[in-house]
């Protein structure tokens, strides 16, 4: 079971785990162990709060195909264990990413001291400019 909140928990078999080989360098012990994991992750048909699906499908992330299932690749560590516990751990990071909500921003304003100052350091910095001319005699 992997827990994201006090309310809100994945029973594992939610989460799809395959064991794959790894890519790249790493000599012969790559070519024979399946050390990476693929999680994949079908949002629609979870148990997560309406919510949170939601925001996981809005989500602009090229993980997320277009039918709802989020693909995670771990391949970080040697042991097959941990690169399914770092999956496992992203998964979970990136639910809670999106159950934060952001706080509306609110507009402002300068304030008039700051608009004059900001004028009189451009006036300053163009006269400083302009007697950067050539010098006549």
């Amino acid at each position: 079971m992997l827990v994201i909140s006090n309310q809100v928990s994945l029973a594992e078999r939610e989460i799809e785990i395959e064991a794959i080989r790894a890519q790249g360098a790493g000599g012969q012990n790559v070519n024979k162990v399946a050390s990476a994991i693929h999680l994949r992750f079908d949002i629609h048909a979870s148990s997560l709060p309406d919510f949170y699906k939601e925001r996981l499908l809005a989500l602009r992330d090229q993980r997320i195909s277009k039918e709802g299932v989020l693909v995670i690749k771990a391949q970080r560590f040697r042991t097959q264990e941990k690169n399914r516990e770092d999956a496992l751990e992203r998964l979970r990071e990136l639910i809670c990413s999106v159950a934060r909500v952001q706080k509306k921003r609110v507009a402002t304003r300068p304030t008039r001291g700051s608009q004059t100052r900001r004028m009189d350091k451009k006036s300053q910095r163009g006269q400083v400019k302009a007697l950067r001319g050539r010098v006549r005699d």
